[in-house]
């Protein structure tokens, strides 16, 4: 099976060592043909380590301007001076299974376009991380009110379309990724992968998993203080929500919720 190209964007904030091992995965992936670092800010010593990196491949480029326009501006950046026909995302702390993305393109055959595939997300345990896979995000779900995630659900044995899969593995065709107008970036971090899998799906299109291919996941690597990504994640829950209300009866149950976001994000844990 002779795959399109594919160009790997890796976006990074003070990751740490992990990014290391992410990046010398993808580089000694054949299936990868391309990777493009972002770097929305990194330690002096870690830039230089990038620098020697990309300075080694042809297949390797850096985008650098010295902002952190978040994570979603972040991949719009790489892919837009991308060269493959397809794009992974995939999280700087994330190392990529050999063999998955020939699964990934597989999996992309005879859907409804424009299609989205992610994989399966693991811990250091070989545990199925949450958001992998997921039902659509509606208010009344995040209330509680129906399932959300399915990682505690049998795993499927093939390929099989969901409501969304998480933004830290994932393949989308480049052109249709540019169509849509790529990652919303009114979301600074968090909520922007269900935000483009919600779009892809409002379009005619698919999001599919493919629990064949894979990523180990560290998580946890970069030194944000804890406080500010909950903060980002209630602003951007509660943007994700506005966003996609449907009667003046929703919209009025986010905006008195909105304000309670990040309490009930902390009573979660």
């Amino acid at each position: 099976m002779t795959l399109p190209t594919i160009t790997a964007i890796v976006v990074s904030y003070h990751t740490g060592p992990r990014l290391h091992e992410c990046l010398y995965a993808l580089k000694s992936d054949p299936d990868v043909s391309e990777i493009v670092v972002v770097d929305n800010g990194n330690p002096v010593g870690e830039q230089e380590w990038i620098d020697r990196f990309v300075a080694k491949s042809d297949k390797v480029h850096l985008v650098r301007d010295g902002t952190n326009p978040g994570f979603g501006a972040g991949v719009n950046k790489g892919a837009a001076g991308a060269l493959g026909r397809l794009l992974l995302v995939i999280n700087p702390d994330a190392v990529l299974r050999r063999g998955s993305l020939a699964r990934m393109v597989g999996a992309m055959d005879q859907r409804a376009e424009p299609v989205l595939v992610g994989g399966k997300i693991f811990d250091i345990h070989g545990r199925e991380e949450r958001g992998g896979r997921r039902n659509t995000l509606t208010l009344a779900r995040a209330m509680g009110f129906g399932k959300w995630t399915l990682e505690n659900d049998p795993p499927p044995r093939e390929s099989i379309e969901v409501g969304a899969v998480s933004g830290a593995f994932f393949m989308i065709d480049r052109q249709a990724f540019r169509s849509m107008g790529g990652f919303d970036e009114d979301y600074f971090l968090h909520v922007e992968d269900v935000d483009l899998c919600r779009r892809v799906i409002e379009m005619g299109g698919s999001v599919v998993y493919q629990p064949h291919a894979s990523a180990l996941h560290y998580g946890s690597t970069s030194d944000v203080p804890s406080d500010a990504v909950l903060e980002h994640k209630a602003q951007s829950l509660s943007r994700y929500f506005r966003k996609f209300a449907r009667s003046r009866s929703e919209r009025w149950l986010v905006a008195i919720l909105s304000p309670l976001m990040k309490q009930a994000l902390k009573m979660r844990g």
